[in-house]
Formats: C-alpha cells, sequence, structure tokens
C-alpha cells in the first residue's frame, strides 16, 4: 500500500491527517483504546481518521487523494494555528480571509487533504 507521509501509517509516526493532528499542531488528543487501524480524537462529537482500506495506494490515485472533498474544522484562533502551521512548513494553499465562519485558510497535509479551518460557527 503506498503512503505519501512516510513512516507507518497510524500506529507510531506515519504521515497523513491524523498524525499531524495526532502531533498536537491542530490542538487534538487521541482518545485512549482505539482500534490498531484508526486514529479515534477525544472530541465531541467523536472524529476519528483511519488506515486506507486494503487495496488502496495512495501514491496511484489522482489527481490525489480526496480530489473535490475539503474538510472543515473550528479552531478558537485560526489565524493563531495558521501562523504555527506555516512556521513548520505545512503547505497553506488558501491564505486566512475573514470570511461567514470567521477567519479561515486551508492547509494540506502530507496526503494532499485540503483542511480548512476556520473560528466562527
Amino acid at each position: 500500500m503506498g503512503h505519501r507521509g512516510g513512516g507507518d501509517q497510524f500506529g507510531g509516526d506515519g504521515g497523513a491527517f491524523a498524525v499531524v493532528a495526532a502531533r498536537s499542531r491542530l490542538g487534538l488528543k487521541r482518545a485512549p483504546g482505539a482500534p490498531a487501524h484508526a486514529v479515534v480524537f477525544a472530541t465531541t462529537p467523536a472524529f476519528a481518521v483511519r488506515e486506507p482500506l486494503p487495496g488502496i495506494d495512495l501514491d496511484a490515485v489522482t489527481p490525489g487523494p480526496g480530489a473535490g472533498v475539503v474538510l472543515w474544522l473550528g479552531a478558537d484562533d485560526a489565524q493563531a494555528l495558521h501562523d504555527r502551521l506555516a512556521a513548520d512548513g505545512v503547505p497553506i494553499t488558501a491564505a486566512p480571509f475573514d470570511g461567514p465562519f470567521g477567519r479561515t485558510f486551508t492547509f494540506t497535509d502530507p496526503d494532499g487533504y485540503a483542511i480548512t479551518v476556520h473560528d466562527r460557527a
């Protein structure tokens, strides 16, 4: 199975959005007792990211995994999160702007998924 982010998928220090989040860049904490094939976050409502299904090669997916899908997450301070991610070298695909959901920006995770962050519901 191909993997754009490198490392093992979820058990250790693998790639993907789950690992970016698990490393607390997004302030998400792992919940205890998650199954081996997923990272479950201690959030309400529950949020989890699982490894790709058997036979899925992320390196072969074109134009990329999640094409046409954007995950939106709320944050207490989108600008501060943007600044931390940018300083860490995370690719920013839409610079911060003020919109109907407050300060908003989009970054790309190591697997190519677009993650949009906003700070107003």
